[in-house]
């Protein structure tokens, strides 16, 4: 059709786009509602906090005969992909399974430190606000293991397990099993945190 309008609209969008995608257009279901435009610099547009500044998200209505940006927010730097999509289309997790985590402790009495030789595998459950054993003793050099397994049945649940000294940090959420290696080469008594609070700092 040699009289269709190839550019029916025009919008000046923040600064040096690097990416976009429209709804759904990586589904068989695309609506040509809305453009998600990923600017790669912010150019003054939010407070930096640090020399790395955020990039620039930009959201653009295109459902009628006008373009309108209609939202923008900071987001970290080079997110280099992106899709929009109807959320019926996602049934996320709400917890894990124990059976997913071969190590998984299942009972607060299976918990403890477990030595052969100089390899020292720690078994820690952790059930809200609780994390047993409350604390455990290993000796200089040992090749340590811990695993962790959250008991808490209860979506977003979350508990974390930190050794600043050690730098460990990571967390398990309901029902699921993690665990962390690392050889005790410092002497001394280390501080555990849990990390993501559901309870004041504890361990």
């Amino acid at each position: 059709d040699t009289s269709a309008q190839y550019v029916v609209d025009r919008l000046d969008v923040h600064y040096q786009p690097g990416h976009i995608n429209a709804t759904q257009s990586e589904t068989m279901f695309a609506d040509g509602k809305y453009l998600a435009v990923g600017c790669k610099f912010s150019k003054d547009r939010f407070l930096p906090v640090g020399p790395l500044h955020a990039e620039n998200e930009q959201l653009v209505d295109i459902s009628g005969e006008k373009m309108i940006l209609v939202h923008e927010h900071p987001v970290r730097p080079e997110p280099h992909d992106f899709i929009m999509f109807k959320r019926d289309l996602v049934s996320p997790k709400k917890v894990y399974s124990h059976d997913e985590f071969p190590h998984a402790v299942l009972d607060a009495k299976d918990t403890g430190v477990f030595r052969e030789g100089n390899k020292v595998t720690v078994k820690i459950t952790s059930l809200a606000p609780t994390f047993a054993p409350r604390e455990f003793t290993i000796q200089r050099g040992d090749e340590v293991t811990i695993i962790l397994t959250n008991l808490d049945r209860i979506e977003d649940l979350g508990h974390g397990f930190a050794i600043p000294d050690y730098d460990i940090n990571f967390i398990v959420n309901p029902q699921e099993t993690a665990s962390v290696s690392f050889v005790a080469d410092k002497p001394g008594v280390f501080w555990c945190y849990c990390t993501h609070f559901c309870h004041a700092l504890h361990m």
